[in-house]
């Protein structure tokens, strides 16, 4: 089982990112905040530190795969970026194919955690 986590959505369809937090929330962690663009996420990553993010590979406003990669570069954030259509993955994030169940994104929590070189303070 994960530890509690304080986690930063990157999700632009509300009902998309209600349910993440539903799904999150019941399993013990925090969802400190739901960034809808690339510039929001990159903001709020600055200024909330979160310890592990979900981030939408397609955003209205920028991308989600670029957003990950500003974030990155102040330092390594666990993350799961989501897509209904990759591409490609260019970002060597772990990435989860919508759809996806509740385990899936359980497994892949972990699996990013897992390759966090340092793991989040809780």
């Amino acid at each position: 089982m994960t530890p509690a986590l304080r986690v930063l959505i990157v999700e632009d369809e509300a009902m998309i990112a209600m349910l993440y937090t539903e799904v999150l929330a019941g399993l013990g962690h925090e969802v400190s905040t739901i960034a809808r663009t690339e510039d929001e996420a990159v903001e709020t990553a600055r200024s909330f530190r979160p310890d592990m993010m979900i981030v939408d590979h397609h955003l209205h406003q920028g991308s989600g795969a670029a957003a990950v990669k500003r974030i990155l570069a102040d330092g390594y954030v666990p993350h799961v970026l989501v897509s209904g259509d990759f591409t490609g993955n260019e970002t060597g994030s772990v990435c989860l194919q919508k759809p996806f169940n509740e385990a899936q994104l359980i497994r892949a929590i972990e699996v990013a955690l897992a390759r966090c070189p340092v793991l989040p303070a809780l």
